[in-house]
């Protein structure tokens, strides 16, 4: 009813800079570009074989954890996974199940790691997307690469960035929300946490006790509590895949769910959203989303 449509359309090509300012990013809406990475030397160069040749022993970080689940809701607390320092070949032996290990492992660092940990790898992407930077007119403030096995969860979130996932190997699965479903997705507060390994090799959940409660979902959108959270059955979510060699648009502020095969690559690219009357939209529904929760 408000536009949103009932499934993610593809477009065959990238589009000028004006044509996604007013076709995608104005209203908000999310596609997946079929050719917008074809010219990138990674789709071809990066085999198990090129990554362990060209970064090999360098020691980079990764998410660790028992379930797959980082930055997610786990009894009870918001449990962030142990980062862990480990030399990138012996990740790649455990992702091409060289070696098996009862944990979940994944490169998924947040702060631009595809510049600060993996700078061997640029050559073979972009630094930034020419037509986003110049619709925008800025450039991304980070750019992620991600790379980890098919365990590895997405807990449903939303992020106040304009995403470019670039999806260079095998395939990755998302469900949407646009920001109209926040009446419909529960928030509540949480005790931070990490896990922490014991000297047996078993996980704990540590509390991070000096930092404030964490606002997160709880819901799992593929298995949702309809009693826990019977609102969340007006929800309208969207489901899509995306494939080596496209590219997902997903706008700022979507709630986005998100799930992987095994051992695919990603890069993304977060551009800074505007705050613009679709931010203080969005920030009237979650204030009147809390309010009629208090009553």
């Amino acid at each position: 009813e408000l536009g949103w449509p009932e499934s993610v359309p593809y477009l065959d090509r990238p589009p000028s800079p004006l044509e996604f300012y007013r076709e995608w990013v104005s209203p908000n809406k999310p596609c997946i570009i079929r050719s917008a990475i074809s010219h990138w030397p990674a789709l071809k160069k990066w085999t198990p074989a090129y990554l362990r040749e060209v970064v090999g022993p360098k020691v980079v970080s990764v998410a660790v954890t028992p379930n797959g689940y980082a930055d997610a809701v786990f009894q009870d607390r918001f449990v962030m996974p142990e980062e862990r320092q480990m030399p990138f070949m012996d990740f790649l032996d455990i992702v091409e199940k060289k070696v098996t290990s009862p944990n979940v492992f994944y490169v998924q660092k947040q702060c631009s790691n595809l510049t600060e940990e993996f700078p061997e790898l640029v050559c073979d992407v972009q630094p930034d997307i020419p037509w986003m930077s110049e619709a925008l007119g800025k450039k991304p403030d980070a750019v992620n690469f991600w790379l980890g096995e098919s365990a590895a969860v997405t807990s449903l979130h939303k992020d106040h960035y304009e995403n470019l996932y670039c999806v260079v190997s095998g395939e990755k699965y998302f469900l949407l929300h646009p920001p109209s479903d926040r009446p419909f997705i529960p928030y509540e507060l949480y005790q931070p946490a990490t896990y922490h390994v014991s000297e047996d090799g078993s996980f704990e959940i540590v509390d991070e006790r000096t930092a404030e409660k964490v606002p997160w979902i709880p819901l799992d959108p593929l298995n949702p509590d309809l009693e826990l959270y019977p609102e969340y059955a007006q929800a309208k979510p969207l489901q899509c895949t995306v494939k080596a060699g496209e590219m997902l648009y997903l706008p700022s502020l979507w709630f986005h769910h998100v799930q992987q095969s095994h051992g695919c690559i990603a890069v993304n690219y977060w551009y800074d959203m505007e705050y613009d009357i679709k931010y203080s939209y969005y920030q009237l529904l979650d204030c009147l989303t809390k309010t009629v929760k208090m009553l």
